[in-house]
């Protein structure tokens, strides 16, 4: 593999504070929460212990014409609005058959899913439990299909370098930014699409997780449920969104006079090999996965100033993380977790705070971590709350984990 300059030149996102990506920062610098009560029927229906969750700030359907909305899974549709706006973003035009600004055969698409578009799934067998056969819509399997939302994508801004659709649960958005920088060090491309999407609120995934005791059930205080690094958390809470980067060559973004946010200078992907849904005790693959990263940006852990924490809000997750945090990096990092405000968006979470930590670096700030109270004295980190803090960096690591013990960790530098 070659050793190419990746850098990031576009940036999009719908999520629970904002329907694109300034919305959603001004949201996270404000120290807004997109965590809501859950309106649907189903919810009395069912019973549902929780009754919360970081639904769209922005439904679709005021960016995706109705008609072709219906045609979309709601992952599909997130992931497709989050693209355009990074594609916009890049300084793309809208390719047509005519014209792209990207060879397609240069440009390819990377982005993962948690779950996928199981929603479609159960919407259709219902349908096919009740009424029968005919009721079936003809676009269910790619409605369901994990590879649905990259597929589109791929479609939508005619990439045929390769589409890609990680699938490693909450770790399948940095997952899909890792993939789309080794598609361009590989040489198989010189623009990749890259992030994640998710969009599963709905009774099964909501019934799953309750079950499994990881949500909050602070239903009375939805604004205040999420609580990462607090001693009063109690569990994630349920969100949907997508982010989507445009990576490309750095010669090739200095050639057009881009917008660099900032340089994708390494990663580290491992596997804890442990647990199906807890990460290792002693954090070994999540240290691992930090330290290859800033092996790969031939950097040292001093050169690290921020970290973008996965903290979900989870009692034994949060602690597990910051261990591995002052294990691999130090406990000199500015330290924030987005889920306080965003929610957890799964697929797409890795993805959408990979932008929050691009940022960062961009902006010189660092948003705080919302409902953070009283800091859990397990946490040992300098982690930023109440107001945003102004910081100089150079280098940010952005960390994201999933069930199946799959573990992410994205270094961006400035520009």
């Amino acid at each position: 593999m070659s050793n190419i300059d990746v850098v990031v030149t576009g940036l999009g996102a719908t999520t629970p504070l904002g329907g694109d990506v300034a919305s959603t920062w001004d949201g996270l610098l404000a120290g807004r929460s997109g965590v809501r009560a859950i309106e649907a029927d189903w919810l009395e229906r069912f019973d549902l212990p929780v009754r919360i969750g970081a639904a769209l700030a922005e439904e679709p359907t005021e960016r995706i014409p109705r008609v072709q909305a219906r045609r979309l899974d709601r992952c599909e549709q997130v992931a497709l609005i989050a693209a355009r706006q990074a594609w916009a973003d890049a300084g793309f035009a809208e390719p047509t058959d005519e014209h792209t600004d990207v060879e397609p055969e240069r440009l390819g698409v990377s982005i993962g899913t948690g779950i996928g578009g199981p929603v479609t799934l159960l919407q259709q067998d219902d349908l096919l439990e009740e009424h029968g056969i005919r009721k079936v819509s003809p676009l269910t399997v790619p409605m369901l299909m994990p590879n649905g939302p990259a597929a589109h994508v791929g479609i939508d801004l005619k990439a045929r370098a390769g589409v890609h659709s990680p699938a490693s649960a909450c770790a399948s958005g940095a997952e899909g930014i890792a993939t789309g920088y080794q598609m361009i060090q590989s040489g198989r491309a010189d623009v990749v699409i890259a992030g994640g999407a998710e969009a599963c609120i709905a009774p099964i995934t909501i019934a799953g997780f309750a079950q499994a005791r990881t949500v909050s059930t602070r239903n009375d205080d939805p604004a205040h449920a999420s609580r990462p690094f607090d001693t009063d958390r109690d569990g994630f809470v349920l969100g949907e969104g997508a982010g989507v980067v445009i990576l490309e060559r750095a010669d090739r973004a200095a050639a057009r006079g881009a917008t660099v946010y900032a340089r994708l200078s390494g990663f580290g992907i491992t596997s804890d090999a442990h647990h199906i849904t807890g990460n290792h005790p002693e954090g070994i693959g999540q240290i691992a996965a930090m330290r290859n990263a800033i092996t790969m940006a031939g950097l040292t852990a001093n050169d690290v100033g921020h970290v973008n924490a996965h903290a979900t809000s989870t009692v034994v997750g949060d602690v597990g993380e910051a261990a591995a945090i002052r294990q691999a990096i130090g406990q000199h990092p500015v330290v924030t977790a987005p889920k306080g405000a965003l929610g957890h968006l799964v697929g797409g979470a890795g993805a959408v705070e990979g932008i929050a930590t691009i940022l960062s670096l961009y902006h010189g700030v660092v948003p705080a971590t919302l409902n953070l109270e009283n800091l859990d004295p397990k946490v040992d980190l300098d982690v930023v709350a109440g107001e945003p803090r102004k910081v100089e960096l150079t280098a940010a690591i952005s960390n994201s984990f999933g069930f199946g013990g799959h573990n992410t960790a994205l270094l961006f530098t400035a520009a």
